[in-house]
């Protein structure tokens, strides 16, 4: 045996390929001993050669080049076993024959960087290599045909055929999940919830990911034979109806399938249905996205590249199976999304707003802003309307906090919520409206409408981006200038973000009293240095003793909401505004979640206080004689 090599392809199997010859070609057609069939990889890419014990590596001038260790080849380079050769999609390794060479044969050193390994010079071989093809090469290394031997060679042997081996570690090889029934659906329709594999144990990782890259390889495949066989850019979409391009499709995809599973293209343990989904999905719906949003346990959907999905599933994020052919599957996705709201991505607007028709909230991102490629953040839209009920069942408040809540909206106190992103602030906003009486008029205002009331009395406004030309424009301040034109009795804001705070603020001061809106913030004392920032944003000149004296009579109470380290969202304080004292704005906490530690799987332990703290209005409402439970601020809450 002459050599070895170990070919392993990225996120793929590892493969032993034995060699009785002193020398191979490695390349994209039949004709090489190595046959790579990749789109990165020239006719023939790469030489291995061995001469006197040593093993010699050359790039055949391809396009994409040869590397050595993370070096780009310049000429022919000597290699150690240890050394890896990075061919397209490929990492070889060569194991040199048993016999070493002596001394005296070593090959001399080129100049080079210290640790370097040796590059040789063509002259630097006691015998030259062949040359190298003419329809591959730029130009000619200067090698000399070594003279015929006097006795003819006997025929090379056959090629050899790939031998698997194990890794020194054997990890059997894990096929994709297999749910009960792949469900194929078209965006926006409501699907049944689709059986989801748990997380794997840290032992299974890695073949995990082998397994979900070999499946992201066949899904690619599958789908570029389907873009040839059936180009949907180019089909009449009116005339085809929504439905027979479904039927069309699926049965062009089986058909593809079927052509590969026949010639034995396709792992015996991938599942066929699944295959056909999954192609089916990408190509006319939200491709891998469509079975989580199925999925009731999960909130969120976090798409960071082609390959890599993440979800929020209870509270917590992990890494899931399935993932997108290609960075065009992807922005396949955003345009069928974004389409039918009239909006665009392209290079020049290279990211958007948008929701799906469930009124999933999603915001999309494409290069050149995203490096690793075209990203998808969907936040899930709660199909069940959450009650105060179902927060105290998760821990996020008390009873107690929960009927002072209650009682702040219905006496009309102004309320800021405040939190970082994802603490759960749209749904506590969402319940909290869900007191004001139905006798009142509500006008709620976002950027991306999330908010889900059950009052009759209510008008939705939605804020609408700029057109492909940069025109047409509506912000969310130009809608709270207009609703304090519509008789509103109540003004909610999904998130205010920058100089609508004036507005607002303005609107609280004037006779819209119970008015409601969020904002991002750590504490409630950062929620007022917020608040303060916003309405320099407006543009207004106003001096900071005047924008605080506002905020100071504007807002009643900040509600703080934490996400904490093991996923849960709990209320953090509530404080009161009591005042001015100089040029501070006053507060006084009225609850707090005083954190314990963490319990023996790792979740947050602590309780949530009351302070003994009575706030103001609750001692005018005593007066005007309406009932009140003063025992919720002297006991633990």
């Amino acid at each position: 045996m002459a050599f070895s090599i170990i070919l392993t392809e990225k996120g793929g199997e590892t493969q032993r390929l034995d060699f009785e010859s002193d020398e191979i070609t490695i390349g994209r057609v039949d004709e090489n001993d190595i046959c790579l069939p990749k789109g990165n990889i020239s006719k023939k890419h790469t030489k291995i050669v061995v001469k006197d014990g040593k093993i010699i590596v050359l790039d055949l001038k391809s396009t994409n080049g040869t590397y050595v260790n993370g070096k780009k080849l310049a000429g022919p380079q000597v290699v150690t076993p240890d050394d890896k050769i990075y061919i397209g999609d490929f990492i070889l390794n060569v194991e040199p024959p048993a016999t070493e060479a002596p001394a005296e044969l070593a090959l001399e050193e080129l100049p080079g960087e210290s640790g370097d390994t040796p590059m040789l010079e063509p002259e630097a071989l006691e015998e030259p290599l062949d040359e190298l093809p003419p329809e591959e090469a730029g130009e000619e290394i200067p090698f000399e045909e070594p003279e015929p031997e006097p006795e003819p060679e006997p025929l090379p042997p056959p090629r050899p055929q790939p031998k698997a081996i194990p890794a020194k570690k054997p990890v059997a090889p894990v096929a994709p999940p297999v749910p009960q029934k792949p469900t194929v659906s078209k965006p926006g329709i409501s699907k049944p919830p689709a059986k989801v594999s748990k997380p794997p144990k840290p032992a299974d990782r890695r073949a995990t990911s082998l397994a979900m890259e070999e499946y992201g390889h066949v899904l690619s495949l599958v789908h570029d034979r389907l873009i040839e066989a059936l180009d949907l850019r180019r089909l009449d979409l009116d005339t085809l109806g929504s439905e027979e391009l479904w039927k069309k499709t699926e049965a062009t995809i089986r058909q593809i399938v079927s052509k590969m599973d026949s010639t034995g293209e396709l792992d015996a343990h991938t599942d066929r249905e699944e295959l056909i989904a999954d192609v089916l999905n990408e190509a006319l719906g939200l491709g891998p996205l469509e079975i989580y949003l199925a999925d009731e346990s999960v909130s969120e959907i976090m798409v960071n590249s082609p390959s890599q999905v993440y979800v929020e599933r209870d509270g917590k994020m992990q890494r899931v199976e399935k993932a997108f052919s290609s960075s065009q599957a992807v922005l396949g996705v955003i345009e069928r999304i974004v389409a039918p709201l009239g909006r665009h991505i392209d290079e020049s607007s290279p990211l958007v707003d948008a929701r799906l028709a469930d009124g999933s909230r999603v915001n999309a991102i494409i290069p050149p802003l995203a490096l690793k490629g075209p990203t998808i953040t969907i936040r899930k839209f709660k199909r069940e309307l959450l009650t105060a009920n179902n927060l105290v069942e998760f821990g996020t408040l008390t009873p107690q906090i929960a009927e002072f809540l209650e009682t702040c909206v219905k006496v009309r106190r102004n309320i800021v919520i405040s939190g970082g992103t994802g603490s759960g602030k749209t749904t506590l906003l969402n319940i909290l409206s869900s007191f004001i009486p139905e006798t009142e008029r509500i006008v709620t205002i976002e950027d991306a409408a999330e908010l889900q009331l059950t009052q009759d009395h209510w008008v939705q406004l939605e804020a609408r981006p700029s057109n492909i030309e940069g025109k047409g424009a509506i912000s969310i301040r130009d809608l709270v200038r207009n609703s304090l034109r519509m008789r509103p009795d109540r003004i909610v804001i999904g998130e205010c973000r920058g100089g609508e705070a004036l507005d607002m603020l303005q609107a609280m001061n004037t006779g819209h009293d119970g008015s409601l809106t969020t904002l991002h913030a750590n504490t409630p004392r950062d929620a007022l240095s917020r608040l303060e920032t916003m309405v320099l944003m407006s543009g207004m000149e106003l001096p900071m003793k005047a924008i605080r004296e506002q905020i100071g009579s504007a807002v009643h109470l900040i509600v703080q909401q934490t996400r904490f380290a093991d996923g849960s969202r709990r209320i953090a304080a509530v404080s009161e505004i009591s005042g001015m004292e100089m040029d501070v704005v006053t507060m006084q906490d009225i609850f707090t979640f005083k954190q314990e530690g963490f319990d023996s799987e790792g979740r947050v332990v602590g309780r949530f206080v009351a302070t003994g703290f009575v706030p103001k209005f609750y001692d005018d409402l005593q007066r005007r004689g309406i009932p009140v439970n003063m025992d919720i601020f002297r006991e633990d809450a």
